[in-house]
């Protein structure tokens, strides 16, 4: 008995050993990228559904000095598309709309040529092939774009990239469309129905979408870095008149309460739920010899016995990124306010270090979504400028963030 007391002692202690020393590293590794009195970000881990890691470095916003947390609210990017997604077969699932209902069936005004080809399948997978929205925008009386400007700016277009379901091509607008539809279909705006159908009933109840005017509680601010590769300045809503578009990128959500999502996600895929076994599962293939295919707002990589989803976001200074192995529950997610850090090679080396598999875990293509929404970063006003970090890593070919 003392034997086995004894042992059962010593693998405690080595299991807290080795959890400092993994802590230890991950914290060095962060501190690499994230340094003190700098925009930084917010780390949390998960392994076999447990959290085993959280911890916020640098500043949520450089004026007043506060320090990011666990509480902080970042912009979330297109992962704001997860639950765009989610909305959308949550109201199919109620027979209030089908999968392969076409535009003009909910905007009498559209073109009849494309809006009659282009259905929410091919929206929700990025393969409707539908122009960007962003030369077509009136921007001359805009401050802060909505996903109203982006239905006019399309709805007359006569064409598309290719035949609607033939190709994948990452698109903002598709999503902007669909968060039009669930207006529609449910009568309430975006904001509203996201809220009081997703974010509340998970106890979500800070987190928002970014709608002018609207106060957010702990609002993490975005920054980039300048030019003389020192100091940072300030790239958020103010400073891009596409950023506040709702639909594709406006969530605005911290750490803790992301989490209880996730955790929504988990549950969901154990017991076989219809919604989030469809939203996770492939549904367009991007890239048959590298299993890369897209979801419902998840990029999905891998065979069905081993899967990594995950997806990426973008947004004025705001980067963000979920990586999940579902059948592991495993997780790493970064929400960070600065546009300088390549999020998706920090994540790679995160998994390294923890011994979680890299193999399905694809850039897609490098830039392939800045090239195509690099008018988010259009500037506001009379600023001419754009985000010196975009700049960068276009030259660099580095990132491919969404």
């Amino acid at each position: 008995m003392k034997q086995i007391l004894s042992m059962i002692l010593f693998m405690f202690m080595f299991s807290g050993i080795y959890s400092q020393d993994f802590n230890n590293r991950l914290d060095s590794l962060m501190k690499k990228y994230y340094k003190d009195g700098e925009p930084g970000a917010f780390l949390c881990i998960e392994l076999k559904g447990k959290i085993i890691f959280k911890k916020g470095y640098g500043l949520a916003n450089r004026e007043t000095q506060s320090k990011i947390g666990a509480s902080t609210n970042f912009n979330i990017g297109s992962v704001t598309k997860q639950f765009t997604a989610f909305a959308i077969l949550k109201l199919a699932a109620e027979n209030r709309l089908s999968l392969e209902d076409h535009l003009t069936k909910f905007f009498p005004d559209f073109n009849q040529k494309i809006g009659g080809s282009i259905n929410i399948r091919q929206l929700l997978t990025h393969s409707s092939g539908i122009i960007d929205h962003y030369e077509y925008t009136d921007t001359l009386k805009i401050r802060h774009a909505a996903d109203r400007d982006v239905l006019m700016a399309v709805q007359n277009l006569d064409s598309t990239y290719f035949p609607p379901g033939t190709k994948y091509r990452y698109s903002n607008t598709a999503y902007c469309l669909l968060g039009m539809i669930i207006e529609k279909i449910s009568g309430m705006p975006y904001a509203a129905y996201i809220r009081e159908n997703i974010l509340h009933p998970l106890g979500m109840k800070r987190a928002a979408i970014f709608e002018p005017g609207i106060s957010i509680p702990e609002r993490a601010i975005g920054y980039d870095r300048s030019n003389d590769g020192k100091s940072f300045h300030r790239l958020d809503a103010d400073q891009s008149i596409f950023f506040s578009t709702e639909a594709d990128g406006g969530l605005y959500t911290s750490i803790d309460e992301y989490v209880k999502w996730l955790e929504s996600l988990e549950l969901g895929m154990h017991e076989g739920n219809h919604l989030v076994m469809a939203a996770r599962s492939p549904q367009f293939q991007i890239d048959a010899s590298k299993f890369l295919a897209y979801g419902f707002g998840w990029f999905i990589g891998g065979n069905g016995e081993q899967q990594a989803v995950y997806h990426t976001g973008s947004n004025g200074g705001f980067r963000a990124i979920v990586y999940t192995l579902p059948k592991e529950n495993d997780a790493v997610i970064i929400f960070s306010n600065r546009s300088d850090i390549d999020l998706e090679s920090l994540v790679q080396d995160i998994n390294n270090l923890l011994h979680i598999s890299n193999k399905y875990f694809s850039k897609i293509e490098s830039l392939v979504s800045f090239r195509n929404s690099s008018p988010n970063f259009a500037p506001c006003k009379k600023i001419k400028s754009y985000s010196t970090s975009f700049a960068k890593n276009w030259k660099g070919n580095a990132m491919a963030l969404n």
